[in-house]
């Protein structure tokens, strides 16, 4: 990874361009936030989890 990027800690592959996280393991988590997958993937810059968007989903570009 470059400089100033965080290594993912957990991979996660989703459905939609919205992934929503909160950084699981209940209260140790983080407060929920909703991730925007613009390209193919999208790091959350609380825990470092990386959301990976499947093979031909998340074509919801009206929504």
């Amino acid at each position: 990874m470059p400089d100033g990027v965080a290594t993912p800690i957990e991979t996660i592959h989703v459905n939609e361009r919205t992934a929503v996280c909160d950084g699981g393991n209940g209260p140790l988590g983080h407060p929920r936030v909703y991730l925007r997958i613009v390209q193919h993937s999208v790091i959350c810059p609380w825990c470092s989890r990386l959301y990976v968007l499947n093979e031909g989903a998340g074509h919801d570009e009206g929504h």
